[in-house]
């Protein structure tokens, strides 16, 4: 299994970015996983229907199953938040998973910059980022000694991440 990460501040187009590359990979027949990182608290069932009462009820894991997915609902109960170690061992086979947020985990990361975001550069700080994917050429780029792209040239994205996966 293959990971990518995407970094970038808040609100700078990561999850943009994410979509467009599983949707990219998985066109050239890859098969993708992600896993997308929350910093507050996250909920994908609605009080009052039967999966939220077994985990009120004090289930740990709750398995949602339907005719088209199914979703594990894994209560932490006053435990650690999992690493992303933790997850990506908890996921399916598959070539490559995309994920989104986890910046302070060491894994290749590719950091999106946008314009609107006049952060600081995390690649500054961060020798796990691989390459940046900017909507803009800028001065401070040229401190990076990777590649940058085009944020919106996700072939060449793809194309790049390929030809630099673990065999």
């Amino acid at each position: 299994m293959n990971v990518i990460g995407i970094v970038g501040w808040k609100n700078c187009g990561k999850t943009t970015l994410a979509s467009a590359l599983i949707r990219e990979l998985s066109g050239r027949g890859l098969t993708v996983n992600s896993i997308k990182h929350a910093h507050h608290g996250v909920d994908v069932d609605q009080p009052g229907t039967d999966s939220y009462k077994h985990r009120e009820a004090g289930a740990r894991e709750v398995i949602l199953a339907g005719g088209q997915r199914f979703a594990i609902m894994h209560e932490l109960r006053g435990a650690d938040e999992p690493t992303l170690d933790d997850l990506l061992a908890r996921l399916g086979p598959c070539d490559w998973v995309v994920v989104e947020g986890f910046k302070s985990h060491i894994h290749p990361k590719i950091e999106v910059l946008r314009r609107e975001c006049p952060h600081t550069p995390l690649y500054r700080e961060d020798a796990s980022i691989i390459a940046v994917a900017a909507d803009y050429v800028a001065d401070y780029t040229a401190d990076f000694s990777g590649p940058v792209f085009d944020a919106n040239d996700v072939s060449a994205i793809a194309d790049f991440i390929l030809d630099s996966r673990t065999p």
